[in-house]
């Protein structure tokens, strides 16, 4: 188990750079590392982590195409900023889908630490999505993530992970502060 770990984080280090670079091989990248945390979340007994990385099949798919063809007439998208009332609107979203899912996983699963893994679930969410739409909180959004998921991982003894994170953690300042100087109001 943790080779395939190890090679899911290495992925995930290589999609999160090309991300930063917003070079678009980075959605094909990180569908292979998010097919590969499937299988290290199951056996970790993370559930929800591991319902997180099946949508983020969907949404790498759906970022690849978007940042190829989701702008104005079918061009690449830009980076733009999140409205004020949007963000707000996020983190209710957030706050109630942790909720949802924290709780339905406390009743019916053998899940460890329910609510905080669900809300680094439902905040990868969002962050995926607003990723997807090169809207530059995205990456607000991840530092967030990536700081939970730090305590996480370390109570769980997902080491290469913990390692991954504590480096996502970096790459994502480092996101916000690249994104920052190309986005548009």
């Amino acid at each position: 188990m943790p080779t395939l770990e190890l090679i899911a984080a290495v992925l995930g280090l290589i999609s999160v750079a090309l991300t930063v670079r917003q070079h678009i091989f980075c959605w094909p990248t990180g569908l292979a590392m998010v097919l590969l945390y499937i299988h290290v979340f199951y056996e970790a007994k993370l559930y929800s982590d591991m319902l997180l990385q099946v949508v983020f099949v969907v949404l790498q798919i759906y970022g690849w195409y978007a940042w190829l063809h989701g702008g104005r007439d079918r061009s690449p998208l830009a980076v733009t900023r999140l409205r004020p009332l949007h963000g707000v609107c996020w983190l209710v979203a957030g706050a109630v889908g942790t909720s949802l899912l924290g709780s339905a996983m406390s009743a019916w699963t053998d899940a460890s630490y329910p609510f905080l893994d669900a809300g680094i679930t439902v905040a990868s969410l969002i962050a995926q999505w607003l990723m997807a739409r090169k809207f530059l909180e995205s990456w607000l959004v991840w530092i967030a993530v990536d700081i939970a998921s730090i305590g996480l991982f370390s109570v769980k003894s997902l080491y290469p992970t913990l390692v991954l994170y504590c480096i996502f953690l970096v790459m994502a300042v480092w996101g916000w502060w690249s994104w920052r100087a190309h986005a548009s109001k």
